[in-house]
């Protein structure tokens, strides 16, 4: 059977932007898993393309064969005792069997037996004829139209005005071609397969566009439907003209950088044409966040920055036309956004008039949570915890900002420009402190305390900025635990494990000499009555964030389970553990150390009376257990210094010193002894040699 390229379209009415790539790319990936399960690829090297444009998603593959690969089936009956009498004849049973599955008596020659004994059973062997192409491109269209990740589905009538369809957008063409050849037979959403689809909507060439064969799909759009049929290169395209669009503009200036944005207007366009436009320069004096939000977030337009990264009064357009004089295009574009950038400025014009301390009482009318109050009581218990804090880091003066940019953080949810553009909460805020004459730093941290908003986001700039941080962070996640509002599975509306990872990393990055429990305890009285203390819950919760975190930096499970087992308070600290915990596992000494220590838990737990790490020299009798106290009072100090001083790898590789005298203690030396006070003292012994070793980490965990 001679293989030929296949092609599938599917022309509809003006897909949804933002979920384009994902639609393309799942149409025509389902579409080639489903031939390919049913042995319609003629090899592992047929190729998938997917294309996916704002009126049509396609597929293009290779080596599609006109019917299926034939294959040996074996079906199980019965066991051999159901289905043949004492003489090895067939029993009824069996011949209905064989008659349900289309065969007669005569196939009872046929059949293997496999198993032995009781388990030995009849099998049925035949040979499934390959499915016919037609029937094959019908299963895998079907399916790719049931599983497309579908955002909203759309109920629309047929041309009958009956019969109803449920698809993203309706549907008016589909194309179906093997080589040359249309497999008509096939349809999907009331539509009858063919070779014709359609252009651009006004600057096709020729209407309909009639598809030759599989392979000319792509050329075909691009020179009679003036339109660039794949995702990847209409984007590609649109990202050339950006920067030759740019470098004419002249100045170093540059488009600004938003992949999502060049995702969006790549769905949004068929025949990309960049076009530069300008803005009146007085719109300059309204902060650029306002002026770049408004252009991308409402017109789709990419504004130019110069070298320094300041906002110009030019932006590119991405036309979908090309007309031979622009200029209406242009002007039209420039209409259009001198409005939006005249509500900015009045909307910061306006706001720029009430002080951000006057605004403060109104937060009291903003609802936060039913349980937690408004953002006026939210406001207060911020307060009150960045003072905490601030006594905590022994800085009045810190403290006396922190206060401050906590009272001021929320005001700018209240003003009319964050009331438009919420994205910009924090932002807007520091404009306004510097217009209000207040501190560098108490701006900044109005700005700042979002930060991290997200995963490798910046942290804040300033002191006052992560303890303002901090306090909104440790609100949140003690206010949300505490009414049992716990994230669960892939939900996490108030973002708890991004507030979490953020804490976690302003106390590691930020080297905070801060313990945690203490930080999680001191918050709760800012809450009063209005919430349980769920500190334990809270405490794992962070400790699971944080093992995640350390795991994603390369540290490996034991590694990362052997620190935190200790739940150290200090997190700040916790790098430098995992550190020393590599460094000591390197050691030849430590596999045996390690294991050990495993064994002298072990012996603890098990211990019937109380354990002390109180040693009674004069009662050591052995040898070997002498040994091993001198060698403990000879390395434990020490160790114990390196620890207290910070040096954890020092301090580990200082009782690697204990190897010798463990090993001979465990060899020569019976811990339960008869004698009571033996016993006693030598479990003591252990409990000192175990308290030494687990200072820094779990050792034992490091036991393969």
């Amino acid at each position: 059977m001679n293989a030929s390229n296949l092609l599938v379209e599917l022309f509809v009415e003006e897909l949804p932007p933002k979920a384009l790539q994902k639609l393309g790319d799942a149409f025509a990936s389902v579409l080639f898993d489903q031939l390919k399960a049913q042995g319609l690829l003629a090899s592992s090297e047929a190729r998938l393309t997917a294309y996916a444009s704002p009126r049509r998603l396609a597929a293009h593959i290779t080596e599609v064969l006109p019917q299926g690969q034939d294959k040996a089936v074996s079906q199980k009956l019965m066991p051999v005792s159901v289905g043949l009498d004492a003489e090895g004849k067939p029993t009824p049973a069996l011949l209905k069997k064989l008659a349900a599955i289309g065969a007669d008596e005569s196939a009872v020659a046929q059949l293997k037996r496999q198993g032995e004994g009781k388990a030995e059973a009849l099998f049925y062997e035949s040979t499934v004829k390959g499915v016919q192409l037609t029937d094959g491109v019908q299963k895998a269209l079907d399916e790719a139209i049931a599983r497309l990740p579908i955002p909203k589905v759309m109920r629309y009538q047929l041309a009958d005005g009956w019969t109803s369809v449920n698809f993203v957008r309706p549907a008016h063409g589909l194309v179906v071609l093997h080589g040359t050849q249309v497999l008509i037979g096939v349809k999907a959403l009331g539509l009858t397969a063919g070779p014709a689809t359609h252009g651009h909507r006004f600057e096709a060439a020729v209407d309909p566009v009639v598809i030759r064969d599989a392979d000319s799909y792509a050329e075909q759009l691009r020179e009679e439907g003036a339109v660039i049929a794949s995702f990847t290169e209409r984007r590609a395209e649109i990202a050339r003209q950006l920067q030759a669009a740019a470098e004419r503009v002249g100045g170093g200036v540059r488009a600004i950088e938003d992949e999502a944005l060049l995702d969006e207007v790549t769905a949004l366009v068929e025949r990309p044409n960049v076009l530069v436009c300008e803005f009146e320069k007085e719109f300059l004096d309204v902060p650029q966040e306002c002026l770049i939000l408004t252009m991308k977030a409402n017109q789709k337009y990419f504004p130019l920055l110069d070298a320094n990264g300041k906002l110009t009064n030019r932006f590119l357009v991405v036309s979908n036309i090309q007309p031979q004089d622009a200029s209406a295009v242009i002007g039209g574009n420039e209409r259009v956004v001198r409005p939006r950038l005249a509500d900015a400025k009045f909307f910061f014009d306006q706001d720029r008039k009430k002080t951000l301390a006057s605004r403060v009482e109104l937060l009291d009318k903003v609802v936060y949570h039913n349980k937690l109050g408004t953002q006026g009581e939210r406001v207060q218990r911020v307060r009150a915890i960045a003072k905490t804090i601030a006594q905590q880091l022994g800085n009045p003066e810190l403290g006396r900002l922190a206060d401050q940019a906590a009272m001021l953080a929320k005001t700018d949810l209240v003003t009319d420009m964050v009331g438009e553009f919420p994205e910009l909460q924090g932002i807007m805020g520091r404009y306004y402190a510097l217009n209000d004459q207040l501190a560098t730093a108490v701006a900044d941290a109005i700005e700042d305390h979002y930060k991290p908003r997200f995963a490798g986001d910046e942290l804040p700039r300033g002191d006052v900025g992560v303890i303002v941080a901090l306090a909104d962070k440790l609100e949140t996640l003690v206010g949300m635990f505490g009414i049992g509002n716990l994230p669960t599975g892939d939900r996490d509306p108030f973002a708890l494990r991004r507030h979490a990872l953020g804490v976690i990393r302003m106390l590691v990055e930020k080297d905070l000499p801060l313990d945690l429990e203490t930080l999680l305890v001191s918050t709760l009285p800012a809450f009063g009555d209005k919430i349980q203390d769920a500190t334990p819950q809270l405490v794992e919760f962070i400790y699971d964030r944080l093992a995640n975190m350390f795991r994603e930096q390369g540290y490996s499970a034991q590694e990362v389970e052997a620190v935190l087992a200790l739940q150290p308070q200090r997190l700040s600290d916790v790098q430098k553990r995992l550190e020393a915990v590599r460094a000591f596992a390197a050691l030849p000494e430590a596999p045996a150390l390690a294991a050990a220590n495993k064994r002298v838990g072990n012996i603890l737990k098990k211990a019937e009376a109380a354990v002390s790490a109180q040693v009674n020299p004069a009662l050591l009798a052995e040898q070997a257990e002498k040994d091993l106290y001198t060698a403990l009072q000879a390395v434990a100090p020490k160790a114990q210094q390196q620890f207290a001083a910070g040096d954890y790898t020092a301090s580990l590789q200082t009782l690697a010193a204990l190897r010798v005298p463990v090993d001979t203690f465990f060899e020569q030396v019976m811990v339960n002894a008869e004698e009571p006070a033996l016993k006693a003292n030598r479990l003591n012994l252990l409990a000192t040699l175990y308290s030494s070793m687990n200072n820094v980490a779990n050792l034992a965990i490091l036991v393969g």
